[in-house]
């Protein structure tokens, strides 16, 4: 996956990259950025959710991933958490290096996701409220 060559990933040399798909067929490509201090690190899977989510994009059919290893790399918690704000039913493609793939949906991978109900949240003050979809 060309996305997996832009990782910068200097300290643990492990690259991911992945690409998110909207319902209306536009991806979104992501790859781990890396930073000295590790809880800064952003992965892959976030990084093209955050890349389609600030072009406006917020309906997706699926996500792939691959780290270009023996084994299928899955998301980690904090990805999985992320990609259930917006939908369960996101299919997620994790390939191996062989390009064999499991798939899984974001409710397989994280039964019990946190939610809140966007409809009660309260709203700052010279806010809109945000739309409901």
């Amino acid at each position: 996956m060309e996305a997996r060559d832009r990782a910068y990933a200097p300290y643990s040399k492990f690259r991911v990259g992945a690409a998110i798909l909207t319902r209306d067929g536009r991806y979104y490509t992501g790859c781990n950025i890396e930073n000295a201090s590790y809880s800064l690190t952003c992965c892959a899977e976030r990084v093209a959710l955050f890349k389609a989510v600030s072009c406006g994009e917020s309906d997706f059919e699926a996500i792939a991933v691959t780290a270009g290893t023996e084994e299928y790399c899955t998301p980690c918690g904090a990805c999985r958490q992320a990609l259930s704000e917006f939908g369960s039913e996101i299919k997620v493609f994790m390939a191996n290096k062989q390009g064999d793939y499991l798939v899984r949906t974001v409710a397989e991978l994280l039964p019990s996701a946190f939610k809140l109900d966007k409809a009660d949240q309260a709203v700052p003050p010279g806010n809109k409220k945000p739309s409901q979809n």
